[in-house]
C-alpha cells in the first residue's frame, strides 16, 4: 500500500526553542538541528521535516545524557 500525503497537510512547526547557538559540530544546542537543516526548514516538506525530527532525537540523546 502506498502512503499518499495530502497536498493540504498542515506544515509541521519549527522545533526552534529560541536558544540559537551552534556548537563546534554545527548542531544547535537548543533544537539539535544542523545549521543546514535550520536554513532549509521552510523549504522542507513534512516527510523531510519528520526525518529531521528523528535525527534531532538521536543527536539529543548523544549530546544530552539527561534526555
Amino acid at each position: 500500500m502506498v502512503n499518499i500525503i495530502s497536498e493540504t497537510e498542515t506544515p509541521l512547526p519549527s522545533p526552534c526553542v529560541s536558544i540559537c547557538v551552534l556548537n563546534d559540530d554545527d548542531i544547535c544546542v537548543g533544537c539539535y538541528r544542523s545549521g543546514e537543516e535550520i536554513s532549509r526548514w521552510g523549504r522542507y516538506n513534512n516527510t523531510e521535516k519528520r526525518a529531521v525530527f528523528e535525527a534531532m532525537q538521536e543527536r539529543a540523546k548523544k549530546l544530552n545524557p539527561f534526555l
